[in-house]
């Protein structure tokens, strides 16, 4: 819901017409910031190649992937990892004791002359489990050990030490890194649903606000867009820069209220033949803002985007902040108002 605006937008009604009849366009950003744009994985089209090419890409990008799949499957990945592990060195245990001869030995307390037992008690595949565990957990009860005179023991027991260590390594990095991500940060920044079209200090602008809605704040903010146009088969990229209020071009150094920033759009701008001219060219508009934590100084990005009848012409946003009965500030999440 917008407010009409004094102001008129040169083209207003060519534009509002072209809004009206212009074709659906596929975003390539969706507003929630998450990129909708596919690459073919094989240019044959086969599934199969396309199935394979996606696994030799996550294997490459193994970390990356582990990190920005969702926490469910991230707890299952941790849980299979972990139990394919302990059955491999089971395997591992258990084919030694086979190839030892220690499962034909009845008692491992006496054993027969000259028979080095390498693990007690390995008598099964369950025994050979319980060790293999009892080893990664350094549990240690007691009962089942590796003996000293059996040198194929002590390296297994050396292999299984060191890749575990790895594994452990790794996941708890995945976690750590899940948990500290930027983009949980990011992911408290809303964005108002339209941009609109319409005056700021005499001149015309097009508008954009964003919402931080945590309470810590964050600092060095700035914002930045690309306007993608359609022209056949091609796409155009173009950069346009935002300024907030009278900042100019200099970075916000607080972000714990609305921020509205403005594009002026003048013959110069990218956009002014698009929303004042009346040209049916399909654009996709993508916006960037990028912030610091206070906290941790790691920076983190928020993008959305913004399509053409998503732009509204001739209105302008509601006012951020009202004081209530008791003087103090509140701010309005509601970014738009009739």
């Amino acid at each position: 819901m917008t407010t009409k605006s004094k102001s008129s937008v040169p083209g207003d009604k060519a534009s509002s017409s072209l809004l009206l009849s212009s074709p659906p366009f596929q975003r390539l950003i969706t507003k929630e910031g998450r990129c909708a744009f596919r690459v073919p994985l094989s240019s044959s089209g086969s599934w199969s190649k396309s199935l394979h090419r996606a696994w030799l890409l996550a294997l490459q990008d193994l970390w990356g992937l582990l990190v920005n799949l969702r926490w469910r499957w991230t707890l299952l990945a941790f849980c299979s990892s972990f139990v394919a592990h302990w059955l491999f060195f089971a395997c591992l245990w258990y084919l030694l004791a086979h190839l030892n001869g220690d499962l034909d030995v009845q008692d491992h307390d006496a054993p027969p002359q000259g028979h080095v037992v390498c693990v007690k008690y390995i008598t099964s595949f369950s025994a050979a489990f319980s060790f293999s565990l009892e080893t990664q957990l350094t549990i240690g009860y007691g009962t089942m050990f590796p003996s000293g005179d059996c040198p194929s023991a002590i390296a297994l027991l050396a292999v299984q030490m060191l890749l575990g260590l790895m594994l452990e390594v790794f996941i708890t990095g995945a976690f750590v890194a899940k948990l500290s991500r930027p983009q949980k940060q990011a992911g408290a920044i809303q964005f108002s649903p339209q941009a609109v079209v319409g005056q700021h200090l005499g001149q015309t602008c097009l508008m954009i606000r964003a919402t931080n809605l945590l309470k810590r704040p964050l600092v060095d903010v700035k914002l930045s867009a690309v306007l993608y146009e359609c022209e056949g088969q091609a796409l155009h990229q173009t950069s346009l820069d935002f300024y907030l209020d009278h900042l100019g071009q200099k970075a916000c150094p607080l972000f714990i209220f609305p921020l509205t920033f403005y594009h002026p759009l003048d013959p110069q701008s990218p956009l002014y033949p698009a929303l004042c001219e009346g040209s049916a060219t399909n654009f996709e508009l993508v916006v960037f803002l990028s912030a610091l934590q206070e906290g941790t100084g790691d920076s983190c990005q928020k993008r959305t985007s913004y399509l053409r009848q998503e732009i509204k012409l001739n209105h302008c946003f509601a006012p951020a902040f009202r004081i209530d009965s008791r003087g103090r500030y509140t701010v309005s999440t509601q970014h738009l108002r009739c």
